[in-house]
């Protein structure tokens, strides 16, 4: 992965480097080719001037292109214009195109505008934004020309740099019109196709304020266009009408309509088109070539024989027309034909209303503000115009040329931004927005960029809001025609010949309205289209219907024939058809709707229905219904409302049918029509064209047999409306053809119908029969011929038998009568018992009943069940009589069933089940086969007695026939009868199938166990394999284990059905006490085998698994091998306790876990769980408070230190030279359980140092201080009240803002990765609340609360919280706080936790460098950055200050001038001041007087004197030359050449090189000084200071140099070398510099590192007198040399070897009054080197005027400190006492080597 860069500081310096700025240029002939790419439509030249010709308020606009003749093709000859005129359209080429306005001429500012691209027009009303549209005119003309009035501008050409020139033209070459002369770069360009050129001028002349344009070709006018508006008129506002947009920054105030006409002239040529070949396109246009023209045709006839189409036919008719007229053309081309359109325009007033931001952004977008107001123009082309304009074209060409035909909106219209764009409308209608904002080439909107992208949206949804407008007053014209045409007639009520009237008309407004997807952006016309159907407040809009114009929520569609309705107002079909693009958006809106049920239920209320018309309504509900359109709520409600009134029928005159008691409808193939039939049964006329799926939809249901025979029965006698013919139970001619249809219909019948027939008709006389009407039940077929008398059916011979059989007519005699005629029993036999000398045998009987089953009624066979009938196998009584037997009580005669001794009919010969009597016995209740509890019994009784072989007999058939007979469905859980024999039991001891088991297993808890070859059978008799799990558990409790193998078998037999075990047996389990654990006192670990009284028992919850190893002491462990342990584990063992059982131990018996543990560190690590888990544990209330309150925690106090430490500290304190072991006695810490109320924990080390022997202390984890400090335990820190005392506030507050300054921004950086619950105030609440307060001294009193001890010290920070303003307060000593003692004041308004690591973190960060910080991963970049740009605003200050300087310099040379005008002698040469500047004004001047001076004179009077003398001496440099050496300059400045020649390439900037070989080559005699300007001294110093720069290199290196100075031949400029190099910043940015000697660079920082940053300090308060840049200070540092300053390249370096031993110990102490003077005055001589490079007079006298000029603010800072703090500011020192000055500067450091 390559190397991550850091870009930020990479950019920082890339722009802090010293390389010279250098402007961005631009390529105008490429910008302009970029933007004219852009421009890619038709015509974009003419546009871009006919716009600016109507921003100029111009009428009429003259368009002329100039030609020249062919090179190659000669004119014709003969003076025919339509043969010059054609050849100058075919082989001409243009030359120029000139285009002319009557509009205002060009302004200042349009001139000016003009030459700048990009400079839009500023006025918000003009169309005009970006500044590029004239220099489309680049696209085809090199040098454009322009003039307007007197004026006139030429633009030309000098490489790629484009140029103009302004000329003021004579009165005689003036005009009032504004020309643009375009010369084409190209004179090939052919003459443009002049059809489209003037389609484009007819729509350009649309929206525009042109009235007429003119063109010309040469000398032919080819085309004029005229405008004539008449009057408007204002459109009334529908009322609904929302007039906002949808963000609320348009709104429309007023709509007027008004009637445009465009007149067109031209020559006929324009519509000809030539069939031979021509050229390409022309400049302002686009045209194809005639032999491109030719190909494509080509091409074209090609494919159009490859697809024949069925257009072909009206292809050709249109070719053949084209012909024709291009024929007539031809004829008579310079001829003229005119043409007159009439336009309809509706134009909307915007009332524009945005934020004051979104202005801006817009402004900023466009260079103009928003227009306040604006309007939006809508084209249309009503019907009646549309007729006006067909009918008012004239002239041969006037078809074949259709000038206007991009003016009238046919398919879709476009958007208007002054001119046509690309874009559509989406409707047939042209929208002029002149407010929208365009895309550069403005041939679309632009919806890109955000803000113009939601101005442009806003103003597109306003063109939606005045189209709807538009709409409504088209369709108020209509309304207000139909109301005229129905005054006209006299009438109240439309008909359909008025609506036809105005039709054609308002087919023609909708098809225009109809939108379409616009093109190329269909977001365009979406949102156009959207606020015209949104922007009503109601989801309505005027429309025609076929009762006049209605809002369209009262209109509907009729998709369907609803003739029965016809008052509900529906669209005309017309509309239908010819406008259905507007019909659908009516539908999709919501707008309009179909007709609705509401809508005919309303309609159905109203009137009463006729016969044809209930017809109608019924076909159509049914179809309907039928197909899911209408749910059947709907068609009830329908029903219940309708009411027909039947007159057109003479047996139903008058009747009143109300539908909604209609429930039948009647099927003539179940019920002949002529039937009667129920009133609540539909009339079959109405319903005979409806299907039944239609009927069965409308609810009504098929009128059944059953009802209808339920109506028949019940209005039997004259009850109802039933005639007497019609009664069933009386007339058997009506029953005779109610009974075949019942017998036709009987097979269709459902089992409950027929059921329902029977039970209707039996009980009724509804059978004829040759005795009468009977019964059913009383009547006989006539088969039955047994006996004369009996009721025969007669006349039903069409019904069918199993009809009359249904309905009960018997078949058989009844048994009785059988019983009485038939078998005759003796006059002895008695109930149940027959004499055996009965006529018939019981076998008789059951063959006669066999051989007519099916004849017998069901009632007789009920009677057959019940009456004993046959006798058993050996039932003989003692009288000899048998008894007889229920068949039920019976069974078949089979030898298994004859050994389970069961009662068996007695049937002779052999019983055959299948046959005919076995059948029919069956039926009457024959038993085959025993059931399950009777074998149960016969195995129960048989074990009780001791039939042993029956019993037997009895388990093997019921095995045997177990699944065959189904014995597995017998419930044996509800035996009670011991059946069972037991394993190992007495034989005769039996039990229930739910009293044993076959696990023998389960023995073990005394369950009885199933006899073991029965085991494999257990299932058959509901045996389980084990007891319910709720009885083992009952049995475990009650006698548990009382040894360990008895514990293993048991629990191990329990593991073994885990599986069973639910959540209540494991609850009830958990809690038994059954776990056997030897008791403590016992000395063996194994569990007693014969001593039962040393176990104890105890439930699985509180015991443990294993062996133990951690809490044994404390716990309970059991182990009774691996699969019983699984019980155990189910049963709510564990293998180690909770956390929370470990609490609730350790808070129930502290005392006795801590002396079990025998540790210190084991009940730690206990407490460290418990820690760990305090989530869990605080969940349980109780414990916690008990946690709380018992002594249960360990905590330590820590003993005084040891006699013999007292004693060292004695010895040490009387002896400090004595030597000593110093290392510290830690005390015994003795540890002890506590509360957590009686614990602290330690946050402050220092005030624990002092009251440790009275604290008992929780360990110092974190964990556990967590967990004590849940628990209640105090900090420490709040046990400690501290008292300050503060000193005076001193006046200087300058530390204790700068400490303020980084403790806001590296507070920042300490709580970046701190969590956020552990911080108490943040830093952005430090930067509000917090202030720092340097005073003179602090002292802290601290006091344990509650022992009565207190401790006294010094400290130098201390921080104090206001409750009442919620802020803080820093107070610090001056000068010499402690960054700890700072970071320990202020944890704790930081951290809700302050840990004493934290102080020492926070300490770091406050002392630390910040790109050391970086260095070591802090993100440091947000504060390097402010630090940028709070160096920045001090730059703007220095030069604020500067210019100040400057300012009051000149009005001191001003007032000196004048005060020299008045008093100086006049002086014909003056000598120049050294150093002046090569531009200084007084260097012309310069030169010498007629006075006698000598050199030496004027040398002296540039001696230091005065003031600047005075410090000098004070501060060892009495002598100049003395000390050079030590204030110097480098000998990159200074240095001479070998030859003592100064170096050229490094001359000092005050002089030009051939100065400097002048100066040495030129000696002339010294004339009289004069006075130089003040104004000429003040400049040069301060050139002096703005000439210091920063050192940009990482290193300095000179060699030495001794330079003679030519004033004194005794004295030489020493400048000793450098050798340093760049090694880190201080806190104020100064750069430090380090000898290359220094072997251990990191060292000597971390000693210097508070001393360097206060000599930085001192530095820069010196620089701030001077208003020098802080980059151009340096400090250096070197072991050994004598140079005290110098100035390298204009960069001031000083050392910080002289700083250390002149002035660290007084600054530290507060008394910087001597530093700050010296440093100045140092200063100021490396500033003259700025000026003279050499330690000469001249250098002197200029060290001299800094010191001067600038020593007032430094005296001003001293003074500012001294009264600050008390001090004094400078002690004199008397110059002839050079002991106190040599005493404080070491010699070694002033004496010159």
């Amino acid at each position: 992965m390559a190397h991550k860069i850091d870009y930020n500081a990479l950019r920082a310096q890339t722009l802090g480097a010293a390389n010279e700025e250098e402007a961005v240029t631009v390529n105008t002939r490429a910008l302009i080719d970029k933007v004219l790419a852009r421009y890619s439509g038709e015509w974009t030249v003419l546009r871009e001037l006919l716009q600016n010709a109507a921003d100029a308020s111009a009428s009429k606009v003259t368009i002329k292109f100039d030609t020249l003749p062919s090179t190659t093709v000669p004119v014709p000859q003969g003076s025919d214009s339509a043969a010059l005129l054609k050849h100058t359209l075919l082989h001409h080429t243009l030359k120029r195109l000139l285009v002319s306005n009557n509009g205002q001429p060009f302004g200042t500012h349009d001139w000016s505008r003009l030459k700048r691209i990009a400079e839009g027009n500023p006025d918000e009303t003009k169309i005009g934004a970006f500044g590029v549209g004239f220099y489309s005119v680049f696209a085809d003309c090199e040098e454009p020309f322009v003039s307007s009035s007197r004026e006139a501008m030429a633009f030309y050409w000098k490489g790629n740099s484009l140029f103009t020139r302004r000329l003021q033209l004579p009165e005689s070459q003036s005009s009032s019109e504004t020309s643009f002369v375009l010369d084409y770069r190209s004179t090939s360009s052919p003459v443009p196709g002049l059809l489209s050129l003037c389609q484009f001028l007819a729509s350009s002349l649309t929206f525009v304020g042109l009235q007429c344009i003119e063109l010309w070709l040469d000398d032919w006018r080819l085309l004029l266009l005229n405008k004539v508006a008449a009057p408007s008129q204002d459109v009334q506002m529908p009322k609904d009408l929302e007039t906002k947009t949808s963000e609320g920054l348009m709104k429309v105030t007023s709509v007027s309509r008004e009637m445009a006409q465009l007149d067109a002239i031209w020559l006929n040529i324009i519509g000809w088109k030539p069939k031979s070949s021509l050229g390409t396109a022309f400049g302002v246009g686009q045209s194809s070539t005639m032999k491109g023209a030719q190909s494509s045709q080509s091409l074209r006839s090609f494919f159009s024989r490859l697809a024949v189409g069925p257009n072909s036919a009206a292809t050709e008719k249109a070719a053949k027309e084209d012909r024709a007229s291009q024929e007539a053309i031809s004829e008579d081309l310079v001829g003229e034909s005119k043409a007159t359109v009439f336009l309809h325009v509706n134009t909307g007033t915007i009332c524009t209303s945005v934020s004051q931001s979104f202005s801006q952004e817009l402004e900023r977008a466009t260079k103009k503000p928003p227009p306040k107001s604006t309007i939006i123009a809508i084209l249309t082309s009503s019907y009646d115009e549309s007729a006006a304009s067909v009918s008012s074209v004239s002239g041969k060409a006037s078809k074949a040329t259709d000038i206007f035909g991009s003016v009238l909106p046919s398919n879709s219209g476009r958007i208007f931004i002054g001119f046509p764009t690309h874009q559509t409308t989406g409707l047939s209608a042209h929208i002029s927005a002149p407010s929208v904002i365009p895309t550069v080439e403005r041939e679309s909107i632009d919806l890109n960029a955000r803000w113009v992208r939601a101005w442009n949206m806003e103003m597109l949804r306003a063109a939606g809001v005045v189209c709807r407008v538009a709409w409504s007053g088209e369709m108020d014209n209509v309304r207000d025609k139909l109301s005229r045409k129905l005054a006209d007639a006299g009438k109240n009520k439309f008909s359909k010949e008025h609506i036809l009237t105005v039709l054609p008309e308002a087919v023609h407004i909708l098809n225009t309205f109809t939108f379409r997807e616009s093109t190329p952006s269909s977001h365009v016309g979406g949102l156009v289209e959207e606020a015209f159907w949104t922007c009503n407040r109601k989801a309505s809009i005027d429309i025609l219907s076929s009762c006049g114009v209605l809002p369209s929520q009262d209109v509907r569609i009729a998709v369907e024939d609803l003739s029965f309705v016809e008052g509900i107002p529906v669209l005309p079909d017309t509309l239908m058809e010819q406008a259905s693009g507007f019909v659908k958006k009516l539908t999709d809106y919501g707008i309009i709707t179909d007709i609705t049920i509401s809508d005919i239920k309303k309609e159905l209320e109203a009137k009463a229905l006729t016969s044809k018309q209930l017809m109608q309504f019924l076909s159509w509900l049914g179809h309907k219904a039928q197909v899911n359109d209408v749910d059947g709520a709907l068609v009830r409600s329908l029903l219940d409302v309708a009411v027909a009134n039947i007159n057109d029928d003479d047996t139903e005159k008058g009747r009143v049918l109300v539908l909604g008691n209609v429930r039948h409808f009647l099927n003539p193939s179940r019920i002949p029509a002529d039937m009667p039939l129920p009133p609540n049964t539909m009339p079959f006329k109405f319903t005979k064209s409806l299907s039944k799926t239609e009927l069965d939809a409308l609810g009504w249901e098929d009128l059944q047999m059953v009802p209808w025979l339920r109506w028949l029965v019940g209005n039997t006698g004259g009850r109802g409306d039933l005639s007497k013919e019609h009664d069933v139970t009386h007339v058997p001619s009506f029953a005779g053809l109610v009974l075949p249809l019942i017998s036709k219909q009987w097979e269709g019948l459902s089992s409950s119908s027929k059921a329902s027939v029977v039970e209707l008709m039996s009980p009724r006389t509804v059978i004829p029969t040759k005795l009468g009407m009977r019964k059913p039940s009383e009547a006989y077929f006539p088969s039955v011929k047994l006996f004369d008398d009996l009721p025969v059916i007669s006349g039903l011979h069409s019904v069918k038998e199993k009809v009359l059989t249904a309905l009960g007519v018997r078949k058989t005699i009844e048994l009785g009568v059988v019983f009485a005629r038939l078998m005759a029993t003796s006059a002895d036999s008695k109930e149940g018992l027959q004499s055996p000398q009965a006529r018939w045998s019981h076998v008789d009987l059951i063959k006669y009943l066999a051989s007519v089953r099916n004849d017998i009624p069901p009632d007789d066979i009920k009677r057959l069940r019940s009456t004993p009938l046959c006798p058993a196998e050996d039932s003989h009584s003692s009288q000899g009589i048998s008894r007889r037997y229920l068949v039920s009580e019976l069974f078949e005669p089979t030898d298994d069933l004859r050994s389970l001794k069961l009662p068996l009919l007695q049937w002779p010969g052999l019983y055959r089940p299948g046959s005919a009597e076995g059948r029919f016995l069956s039926s009457l209740g024959l038993r085959a086969l025993p059931s399950a509890q009777e074998l149960i019994d016969i195995m129960a009784s048989a074990g009780a007695t001791g039939e042993f072989a029956l019993r037997d007999h009895a388990l093997t058939y019921y095995i045997n026939h177990h699944q065959m007979h189904g014995y597995g469905n017998h419930n044996t859980a509800s035996v009670t009868t011991p059946f069972l024999p037991l394993q190992g039991a007495d034989a005769k001891k039996l039990i229930t199938p739910l009293q044993c088991f076959t696990n023998e297993e389960a023995a073990i808890l005394g369950f009885d166990i199933l006899r073991k070859d029965l085991h494999v059978h257990a299932l058959k008799f509901g045996v389980q394999s084990d007891p319910p799990m709720s009885e083992c558990i009952s049995r475990l409790i009650l006698n548990p284990p009382q040894s360990k193998r008895n514990a293993r078998n048991v629990f191990g037999y329990f593991a073994g059905r885990l599986g069973e075990m639910g959540s209540q047996h494991v609850a009830t389990l958990s809690d038994a006490k059954i776990v056997p654990v030897p008791t403590r006192s016992a000395t063996s670990n194994d569990y007693p085998a014969e001593k039962p009284e040393s176990v104890r028992h105890l439930s699985p919850r509180v015991c443990f698994l294993g062996d133990g190893v951690q809490y044994s002491e404390i716990f309970d462990y059991v182990d009774f091998g691996q699969q019983a342990n699984l019980f155990l584990l189910k049963c709510g063992s564990k293998h180690e306790p909770s956390t929370l059982e470990l609490a609730q131990l350790v808070v129930r018996e502290p005392a006795r876990v801590f002396t079990s543990f025998q540790s210190t560190e084991r009940y730690l690590q206990l407490l460290r769980a418990l820690a760990e888990s305090w989530s869990v544990l605080r969940k349980d209330k109780v414990l916690v408070k008990d946690m709380k309150k018992v002594p249960f925690l360990l905590a330590y106090k820590e003993m005084p230190p040891s006699a013999r430490k007292v004693e060292q500290n004695k010895r040490q304190q009387a002896d400090p030279s004595d030597d000593y072991d110093d290392e510290e006695d830690p005390g015994i810490k003795t540890w002890q359980l506590a509360s957590a109320g009686q614990t602290v924990i330690m946050d402050d080390l220092i005030s624990y140092n002092l009251f440790k022997g009275s604290l008992l202390v929780a360990p110092w984890e974190e964990t556990l201080e967590t967990f004590y400090l849940n628990l209640g335990a105090a900090m420490l820190g709040d046990l400690v009240e501290e008292q300050y005392r503060f000193g005076d506030v001193v006046q200087d507050q300058k530390s204790a803002i700068r400490l303020q300054k980084r403790v806001h921004e590296r507070s920042r950086l300490f709580l970046h990765d701190s969590p956020r619950e552990a911080i108490k105030h943040d830093a952005k609440w430090l930067e509000k609340n917090l202030k720092v307060v340097a005073v003179r001294s602090i002292s802290l009193t601290k006091t344990l609360r509650g022992h009565r001890l207190s401790h006294s010290e010094s400290t130098s920070a201390a921080a104090s919280y206001v409750k009442q303003d919620k802020s803080a307060v820093l107070y610090i000593t001056d000068g010499n706080y402690d960054l700890f003692q700072v970071s320990q004041a202020l944890l704790p308004l930081l951290l809700s936790r302050p840990k004493p690591e934290k102080a020492m973190m926070f300490e770091m960060l406050l002392g630390t460098d910040l790109l050391k910080l970086r260095a070591r991963g802090y993100n440091v970049e947000r504060i390097l950055r402010q630090k940028q740009a709070e160096a920045r605003i001090a730059e703007e200050q220095r030069q604020k200050q500067l210019e100040e300087e400057q300012k009051e310099i000149k009005e001191r040379e001003l007032s000196w001038k004048d005060h020299e005008a008045q008093h100086a002698p006049k002086v014909q040469d003056q000598v120049s001041m050294p150093g002046l500047f090569p531009d200084s004004p007084d260097r012309n001047l310069a030169g010498y007087s007629g006075q006698d001076k000598t050199l030496e004179d004027d040398r002296s009077s540039r001696r230091p004197r005065g003031l600047f003398s005075e410090i000098a001496k004070r501060l060892g440099f009495d002598d100049n030359r003395r000390h050079s050496s030590q204030l110097g300059i480098a000998g990159d400045i200074a240095g001479r050449n070998s030859n003592g020649t100064q170096d050229d390439q490094l001359a000092p900037p005050p002089y030009a090189q051939e100065d400097i070989q002048q100066h040495k080559s030129v000696k002339p005699a010294a004339p009289p000084e004069t006075a130089t300007a003040p104004r000429h001294l003040q400049q040069n110093l301060v050139n002096a200071i703005q000439a210091s720069r920063a050192h940009n290199s990482q290193t300095v290196v000179s060699q030495p140099a001794v330079n003679a100075v030519k004033e004194t031949r005794s004295y030489c400029d020493a400048r000793p070398g450098q050798n340093i190099t760049y090694f880190a910043d201080s806190r104020s940015g100064i750069k430090l510099f380090l000898s290359n000697n220094i072997v251990d660079r990191n060292k000597f920082m971390a000693e210097n590192s508070s001393a360097l940053n206060a000599f930085a300090a001192i530095l820069l308060e010196c620089a701030s007198a001077f208003a020098l840049a802080r980059n151009t200070i340096h400090i250096f540092y070197d072991e050994v040399g004598s140079t005290i300053a110098f100035n390298s390249k204009k960069a001031l370096f000083c050392n910080y070897r002289y700083f250390e031993n002149l002035h660290l110990p007084d600054v530290q102490q507060g008394n910087k009054a001597d530093a700050l003077v010296y440093w100045f005055v140092v200063l100021c001589h490396e500033l003259a080197h700025n000026l003279v490079a050499d330690h000469s007079a001249d250098h002197s006298y200029y060290s001299e005027q800094l010191v001067i000029r600038y020593f007032a603010n430094v005296a001003a800072k001293i003074a500012q400190q001294g009264s600050g703090d008390g001090q004094a500011t400078i002690t004199p020192v008397p110059s002839s006492d050079p002991v106190q000055l040599r005493q404080r500067t070491p010699r070694s450091m002033l004496d010159v080597e």
